[in-house]
């Protein structure tokens, strides 16, 4: 009898169990508008009119533009940056020496970015969500998030 009402038990469990509501995943947001206008509000609050825009929707500033190298998309590079959201609040940062990585192993806006910098120089680029994280949560950073970074270009390895 015990067997019986055992059975009976799983057998209740598992169909209880193959009755949930399937699990739908995140559905991305596109936040291209959103960006691209919470990007020149913060150009305009900070009187910055220096800024260039590509076709990509990325923004840069080159505020010293170096002299050595130039890295293309694929280079290994050291960079000494700083990461805030257009609040000023800073979500990471480089230690004093900077890090190295490659560029075909970062965001999209520092794939595109960097380059724009010679060995020497810097600036900061604005960084749409599309050419960041995207719209979902990563981290400290929020899904829809428009990425700061004060990049310095230490050297193409």
């Amino acid at each position: 009898m015990t067997k019986k009402i055992f059975t009976l038990f799983a057998f209740l469990l598992l169909l209880s169990c193959s009755n949930s509501e399937p699990i739908t995943p995140p559905v991305a947001v596109d936040y291209t508008a959103k960006n691209e206008q919470e990007i020149k509000d913060y150009l305009t609050k900070n009187n910055i009119t220096t800024a260039q825009r590509s076709n990509s929707g990325l923004y840069y500033i080159i505020t010293e533009p170096g002299t050595g190298t130039q890295p293309t998309s694929t280079s290994n590079v050291t960079v000494v940056y700083k990461g805030y959201f257009t609040n000023g609040t800073v979500f990471d940062q480089s230690k004093a020496e900077g890090i190295t990585i490659g560029l075909n192993q970062v965001i999209k806006g520092w794939t595109e970015g960097i380059p724009y910098f010679k060995t020497g120089g810097s600036g900061i680029l604005l960084v749409p969500a599309h050419l960041g994280y995207g719209s979902f949560d990563y981290g400290p950073i929020p899904g829809g998030s428009v990425l700061l970074f004060d990049i310095k270009l230490v050297s193409v390895n």
